[in-house]
């Protein structure tokens, strides 16, 4: 959209500028390189999200976006890098959950997620997906509920270790269905769905991008998925909300977020770019191929989901015990 000035507009600038008086820094914002730090190795799916933003994301904003993966910690130490980091727009973090669920694990993290962070947008969804070995004696949820509660303590289900998205998701699905299904945790999501393809161990919080081959080839069950609404992708498979537990959700998310103290000016002008990015029609082509649910709110909404979920976490952590790895 072309944006004309009108003839006062281009007189006081011009005072502005023969007066010697500078604009403010932010109006050249971006001028150089962004970098976006994701907390995870290369190659996964969260990584795959950040590169297929990333690269709309930089011309959107004039400049080039630099993804730099900064494992360990379960993110900490990728947060604890953008925390400390120049407010001023050009680190910035690519997280998920592990945000909202590290502060939960442990009180030393080197920074304050609320004080030391400001949300930019929240980008992309993808819902868990439960699914179950070809082998288990239930073909639904209804039959996993109902097998699982004459049958306490029989049942297990793996996750890619503890304080994971996966576990704390399931743990919160059992404490609401008030269920005892035995944790195994595992080093990370591919063991884990070895031992389930195999019979070890019954159960499993995955996707739809990894569990789709698996459920063709009638290897796993499908028995609900993690979201207010159906996938378009597996229209078949109920969601847990409507199966019983309104409201309920397991969601891995991705957002964008600055060090504390980036101007707003700053903030609104990423805010736009992700809006752009994510509003491309490749984007939206692989986002769809993968199972990924655009979303790009605003900063106030993102932070209102972050305060909810660094509440939900630090409760259900309490309530069952849960140890980080």
């Amino acid at each position: 959209m072309r944006t004309t000035l009108s003839r006062r507009s281009l007189l006081a600038l011009s005072a502005t500028l023969l007066a010697g008086t500078s604009l403010p820094a932010w109006a050249a914002y971006p001028d150089k390189p962004v970098r976006l730090i994701v907390p995870f190795p290369a190659g996964g799916t969260v990584d795959a999200v950040a590169r297929t933003l990333g690269n709309k994301l930089g011309p959107a904003l004039g400049t080039t976006v630099v993804i730099e993966n900064v494992p360990g910690a379960g993110g900490a130490i990728a947060t604890q890098r953008v925390a400390k980091a120049p407010a001023d727009g050009y680190t910035l973090l690519f997280t998920t959950p592990n945000h909202t669920i590290n502060p939960a694990l442990n009180d030393k993290l080197g920074f304050d997620t609320r004080r030391d962070l400001a949300p930019v947008s929240l980008v992309a969804e993808i819902p868990e997906l439960l699914v179950a070995n070809a082998e288990q004696p239930y073909n639904d949820f209804a039959g996993f509920v109902r097998y699982a509660r004459a049958n306490p303590g029989k049942l297990n289900y793996a996750s890619a270790g503890n304080g994971t998205l996966p576990h704390v998701t399931m743990e919160l699905l059992l404490q609401q269905l008030g269920l005892q299904v035995a944790h195994v945790p595992y080093k990370g999501a591919a063991p884990a769905m070895n031992d389930l393809l195999s019979g070890v161990v019954g159960l499993k919080m995955d996707t739809i991008a990894t569990a789709a081959g698996h459920i063709r080839s009638g290897r796993l069950k499908p028995l609900a998925i993690a979201s207010l609404k159906r996938s378009p992708l597996m229209p078949e498979v109920p969601t847990v909300a409507e199966s019983g537990l309104p409201g309920y959700q397991g969601i891995l998310w991705m957002g964008v977020i600055a060090p504390a103290g980036t101007p707003r000016e700053v903030v609104d002008t990423l805010h736009q770019g992700l809006r752009k990015a994510v509003a491309d029609p490749e984007v939206l082509r692989r986002f769809e191929s993968d199972g990924v649910v655009p979303v790009a709110n605003t900063p106030a909404e993102f932070e209102k989901l972050i305060d909810t979920e660094l509440k939900q976490w630090a409760q259900l952590v309490r309530k069952s015990d849960i140890k980080a790895n």
